[in-house]
């Protein structure tokens, strides 16, 4: 595929297409009146002519539609499946001071993550369906979302975390539980996506968001009493053994662990 191809200046085109063929309809549209006028008054003289200049306006149409249809001959699914749309929506946000930064196959946008559906002709904001892929309209849906309240909700997200670490930490003693030990953020995560197919659904790129959305908050309290925290480690330096984000100023942060104490 070409790489200088571009989805904003081919549509930009189809949509002058579709912009002409519509005015070519309105002009056979009109002809159709005349003729339906003429028709209806009786009007021999002009009855002929307004046949005549009807069928040139709807050859026109045809005309004009074949061109139109014939001139989109785009391949989307190669375009999607390279650095080629990526690279059009970084473009198309720094036009409008959007950030938009890249981290492993998905797209992040704060707060939210985006993985492109190549095969299906969409992309996923979070978990929501979106089909609207020209870059400039792209970004400014994500624009606008940015400025709506954010729909995470770090109370429940903390009981969350806090009800599997309770499940890691049990088998040493319950009595443990609320003694600051450090748990792996990766094991947290492997216990909520213990199901079939939840890793799936939950990706750790986006637990690894959650975790930062939840940092950022500052809710540490669970309704036990007991504070969160997210101790770092020499674990750190591995990234097997840490989740990474990408945070709100694109750059990139590692978490390790967690831990609960009495507040």
């Amino acid at each position: 595929m070409d790489p200088l191809v571009s989805l904003e200046k081919t549509l930009a085109k189809t949509e002058a297409d579709a912009d002409a063929t519509l005015k070519a309809a309105t002009a056979a549209v009109s002809s159709l009146k005349k003729f339906r006028k003429a028709a209806q008054t009786g009007n021999l003289r002009e009855l002929r002519k307004t046949i005549e200049a009807a069928e040139q306006a709807i050859t026109a149409l045809r005309q004009q539609f074949t061109n139109a249809k014939e001139d989109w001959n785009f391949d989307e699914e190669t375009y999607l499946s390279n650095e080629a749309f990526i690279s059009e929506i970084l473009e198309s946000a720094g036009q409008i001071g959007l950030k938009i930064f890249e981290q492993d196959d998905r797209l992040y946008c704060y707060p939210f993550l985006i993985r492109i559906l190549p095969g299906e002709r969409s992309i996923l904001i979070d978990k929501v369906r979106e089909r609207r892929l020209r870059p400039s309209v792209l970004v400014k849906h994500l624009k606008d979302l940015q400025s709506k309240p954010p729909r995470f909700k770090p109370e429940a997200f903390l009981e969350s975390l806090f009800s599997a670490y309770e499940i890691v930490v049990a088998p040493r003693g319950r009595e443990m539980i609320n003694t600051g030990i450090v748990i792996k953020l990766r094991d947290i995560y492997d216990l909520l996506t213990l199901l079939p197919g939840q890793s799936k659904e939950y990706s750790t790129q986006e637990f690894a968001r959650d975790i930062y959305l939840l940092d950022q908050s500052r809710v540490t309290r669970t309704k036990k009493g007991l504070v969160v925290s997210f101790p770092a480690s020499t674990g750190t330096r591995s990234a097997t053994s840490t989740i990474t984000v990408i945070t709100q100023n694109g750059h990139e942060k590692k978490y390790y662990g967690i831990s609960f104490v009495n507040g």
